[in-house]
């Protein structure tokens, strides 16, 4: 009896570890893209982006090799037009977007 109640709370314990794991890189990266990016871009692999002129994410790897955004996001990302807001990431959010943007290659 014992025996079996402490396998069912083994099993227990099992199936809700990963739901109390800390966050992955890559759900922290698209954790910030849903916040700061998603309304202009296209942040997952199907929609369209809702400003048109705003590349989906999951492209940004055929006009740019990832890993060379690394210091753009650094210094900060500014554009030709007034629609994209200029901001700088600090470098654990850098690592985080990065890593989300490479799974969607």
């Amino acid at each position: 009896m014992l025996r079996n109640a402490l396998c069912h709370g083994l099993i227990g314990l099992f199936l809700i570890a990963p739901a109390l794991a800390a966050p992955t890189a890559e759900q922290r990266g698209k954790a910030y893209a849903r916040a700061n990016c998603a309304r202009c871009h296209a942040i997952d692999r199907r929609s369209d982006s809702p400003l048109k002129i705003a590349p989906p994410f999951r492209t940004l790897h055929q006009r740019y090799p990832i890993d060379s955004l690394e210091e753009a996001l650094a210094e900060g990302i500014y554009t030709g037009h007034a629609d994209m807001p200029a901001f700088e990431l600090e470098p654990e959010q850098i690592h985080d977007l990065l890593s989300y943007l490479k799974t969607l290659e």
